[in-house]
């Protein structure tokens, strides 16, 4: 392969030949191609790496190849992070014979391009969230993925697999909360702020949208997940930029201050930010149900405040991700004099994933969402149910569905019924 290194085993050295020394055909392995190195690429890495430590997986997963656009830092990456191999191009991870699942974590607006060349060849696909930067490359994925019927697609929406939210999905399955009334949910950071160089993420050519696509893609999918409901209208939306221009990174190795992200600023130049900072909805649910959602990156003092409550006649619960392990409870159906929020530990056997970690009150963090989600996708490959559903390619599409619908709501300043957003 073009612009491809084999990376030597642990304690071996590195054969950096443009063509390594084939590797026979395993069966009933999992062998992953992870297309993209940076943040994403280092949380997914992890996951494949640990998921066979943690769970007992129907296939042994193999991590085959790793594509990134710098080829020595791809390669110091694969040799950090447990890869076998390291390319430059993409398109050769995928058609890599040893490679079944594809893990895409590219920029939003690649996510297309490199999902549906991973389905025609006949690759399974994990892709990040959202699922595209536009609901029409959406739409594109999703009938990609209905074609390659050999083929199952998942969607990396993690914070499914906190056990606390996995445990939330139950107990409303469960009828828990009787019917459905309140849903708030909010998405709340403060890394956005003036100082904020201009990121891939502030641009609406490879992002899509901002705070909005980015984090209330998390909460709409987290609401339906829990819930089991599905969007019905969004009534009314607002959508801000208060960041009009950022300080430009650009590549030159004269630019001499290093960003947050690893690339350098040009001080001085400032380009346009074309996408939200924070947007915020009113929706309502099939089944009548209400609810509010916000996102935001320029909420100072929230780090990652990930929040979901859901109110019923029988009861509540209530999650907030900076207390990951803990999900509030009120059981409605108790003597009133004994009503009040309680607060579960979700750390015990019992709760969704937690027995595969640590003994109880050995919390969990961030990067276990994804070891988690990464066993469920063995599990699905390997013939088994996961723990709770995964969402694939056409699930994913619902939640880009409703992300379009409250970004046409902010700017007719009209409601907006998801139904008509799907038809297109």
């Amino acid at each position: 392969m073009a612009g491809t290194a084999r990376v030597a085993p642990h304690n071996s050295p590195v054969n950096s030949t443009a063509n390594p020394t084939a590797r026979p055909s395993v069966p009933g392995l999992v062998g992953v191609a992870l297309l993209g190195t940076k943040f994403m690429g280092r949380a997914h890495s992890n996951a494949w790496g640990a998921a066979g430590k943690f769970f007992d997986l129907p296939m042994p997963v193999s991590q085959e190849v790793v594509a990134g656009r710098d080829i020595a830092q791809t390669h110091a990456f694969a040799q950090r992070w447990g890869w076998r191999q390291a390319t430059g191009d993409w398109r050769d991870a995928i058609e890599d014979p040893l490679v079944t699942l594809v893990d895409v974590v590219t920029p939003n607006n690649v996510h297309r391009e490199q999902s549906i060349a991973a389905l025609e060849a006949g690759r399974h696909v994990a892709c990040e969230k959202p699922l595209a930067g536009t609901l029409a490359h959406a739409r594109e994925m999703a009938a990609a993925a209905r074609k390659a019927k050999k083929c199952r697609t998942f969607v990396w929406f993690n914070y499914r697999r906190c056990p606390a939210v996995s445990l939330a999905h139950q107990l409303v399955a469960e009828g828990r909360l009787g019917r459905l009334f309140h849903v708030r949910a909010t998405y709340l950071q403060d890394w956005g702020g003036p100082s904020t160089p201009l990121l891939w993420r502030f641009q609406a050519n490879k992002a899509g949208s901002g705070a909005h696509g980015d984090l209330n893609a998390h909460i709409i999918d987290m609401a339906r997940f829990v819930t089991g409901l599905e969007f019905q209208e969004i009534v009314g939306a607002i959508e801000e930029t208060f960041v009009k221009e950022r300080e430009v990174i650009e590549p030159a190795a004269a630019a001499p201050v290093l960003s947050p992200s690893g690339g350098k600023r040009r001080p001085g130049k400032l380009g346009k930010s074309t996408v939200d900072d924070a947007v915020l909805f009113l929706a309502r649910f099939k089944g009548g149900a209400v609810g509010s959602f916000e996102a935001s990156r320029l909420a100072t003092g929230n780090k990652n405040r990930n929040t979901i409550e859901v109110n019923g006649e029988l009861g509540s619960v209530s999650f907030d991700f900076e207390r990951m392990n803990e999900l509030r409870w009120w059981d409605n159906t108790l003597p009133q004099r004994l009503r009040g929020w309680s607060t579960i530990n979700c750390t015990e056997a019992v709760h969704p994933y937690a027995g595969s970690y640590w003994p109880s009150a050995h919390l969990i963090g961030y990067e276990h969402g994804f070891t988690s989600m990464a066993a469920d996708i063995v599990k699905v490959l390997g013939g088994e149910s996961p723990v709770v559903p995964l969402p694939d390619f056409e699930d994913a599409l619902q939640t880009q569905a409703v992300l379009e619908a409250a970004l046409m709501a902010a700017r007719k300043r009209q409601p907006i019924r998801v139904r008509d957003v799907l038809k297109g």
